[in-house]
């Protein structure tokens, strides 16, 4: 058996062990409730065809998975109700979190911080700026349309707004052989930026809805303290990380053990997602930080003249636990709810806010030479960073009017962020390959005009 399958069968187990010990107490029979692994088994087979389809169509995969999922989903529409149990299955979300965590984990693994820090005050400044607009905008946006929400609210839609997935614009860079130029190092390393202090912002929010859950509001203070305390975790986490875990787990290839690798590196990530969650921050910030951490590990398997990437012994167990989360995330989208045209004015505006907000980047550029065009249009795509946003916003619950808890992202809330997430996902290709294009089209003009006046 292959370590990758081990750790795989090992984490579902414990996940899924008190689910089983469930079906025993209450039935007397052994095993896990059959539509549950039926529901599992659909899901993951939705995703890869869903995945594949978007993939010959030169879309991101992640998008084929939530299509899968919006489909499956709104099969009640047809009559067909197999479906609804799946969107409150505990097992089903507790995989689909366990997701989550190994997905910014492997986002982590994928952003260099070294790199970040040479691009230097361009990223760092384009990072601010693309956060605080995008934030205000949807606030604004958010309170003009849905007034009636609590004020919780309407700085949580801002805050799913401030994120960027740095693997949709990594990809389009990469299919252009353009991931060396200073434009594509100045977005990554501000995408970067970006998932940091969008994760700061997650934070604070997060602990402000959890406070008035219980009846407490926050200071200025208490807002500092929240930030400084996760700002502090970072930090904290990834210094010590540093130093420590690498040169630990380089050692791993003395150990004859298959799968030694990859068992503790998975450990480290749920230990830090664990560590964020006990002081009081979203699990996936220590997964995050761990993948930061672990970016640079290797393995060379003892007797093995062959060094192994950390990235590629992970990729057998994201491939089965991400897929579910994305799909999740599509089943609880419902279209009978695009009926109202409130909604769809909501999520078209919103849309254009999180579009603009990120063209807002370009004036942090401050050097010459720069296409600032392809800058913010590189900022532009939410992608899988937009629905962590909304699926914790599902989670976290408000007090209402009636003493009965609501969640902060209602299902048309939910459904609004999920088309912005589209949207601005499948234009970002799109967009960045004509502004890259335009570009070269206007320095070979402008090269040909010299020859010419020559």
């Amino acid at each position: 058996m292959k370590p990758a399958q081990i750790i795989l069968g090992t984490l579902v187990f414990f996940i899924l062990a008190p689910q089983v010990s469930a079906a025993t107490d209450d039935s007397g029979s052994h095993g896990l409730d059959p539509a549950v692994l039926i529901g599992v088994a659909v899901m993951l087979v939705v995703a890869k065809l869903g995945g594949e389809i978007f993939e010959r169509l030169q879309q991101p995969g992640v998008l084929g998975e939530l299509f899968g999922g919006i489909l499956l989903g709104n099969l009640v529409l047809l009559g067909v109700n197999w479906a609804e149990p799946l969107k409150t299955s505990a097992t089903i979300a507790a995989l689909a979190e366990l997701g989550v965590i190994i997905l910014l984990f492997e986002v982590g693994l994928e952003s260099d911080l070294k790199e970040m820090l040479e691009v230097g005050w361009s990223s760092l400044v384009v990072a601010v700026l693309g956060v605080v607009a995008p934030f205000f905008l949807g606030w604004g946006i958010s309170a003009y349309f849905i007034p009636d929400e609590p004020r919780l609210v309407h700085i949580f839609i801002g805050a799913t707004l401030c994120a960027t997935s740095v693997g949709i614009t990594a990809r389009v860079f990469k299919d252009l052989g353009k991931l060396a130029t200073r434009e594509a190092r100045i977005i990554l390393g501000a995408a970067v930026i970006d998932d940091v202090l969008a994760l700061l912002v997650l934070a604070v929010v997060a602990g402000a809805i959890n406070a008035a859950g219980t009846g407490v509001a926050l200071s200025m203070l208490d807002i500092g303290v929240i930030a400084l305390k996760s700002l502090a975790f970072l930090i904290g986490s990834i210094v010590v990380g540093i130093f420590l875990v690498p040169r630990m787990l380089r050692g791993a290839g003395h150990l004859e053990s298959r799968g030694v690798l990859l068992t503790l590196a998975i450990s480290f990530c749920l230990f830090l997602s664990w560590a964020a969650g006990q002081v009081g921050l979203a699990p996936i910030v220590g997964a995050f930080a761990a993948g930061l951490i672990l970016d640079e590990v290797h393995y060379q398997p003892r007797g093995g003249p062959q060094e192994r990437d950390l990235h590629d012994l992970l990729q057998p167990v994201s491939t089965v636990l991400v897929p579910i989360f994305f799909v999740l995330m599509g089943l609880k989208v419902d279209f009978r709810l695009f009926g109202q045209f409130g909604i769809l004015g909501f999520a078209f505006t919103l849309t254009v806010a999180a579009i603009i907000g990120k063209q807002i980047c370009a004036f942090g550029v401050v050097e010459r030479g720069i296409n600032r065009l392809a800058v913010g249009l590189g900022m532009i795509p939410r992608g899988e960073v937009g629905l962590i946003f909304a699926g914790i916003g599902a989670t976290l619950m408000l007090p209402s009017a009636t003493g009965v808890a609501r969640p902060v992202i209602n299902s048309a809330i939910f459904g609004a962020i999920v088309i912005m997430v589209i949207i601005t996902t499948l234009i970002t290709p799109i967009a960045l390959k004509w502004s890259l294009a335009r570009k070269r089209t206007r320095k070979g003009k402008s090269h040909g005009n010299k020859e010419g006046s020559a």
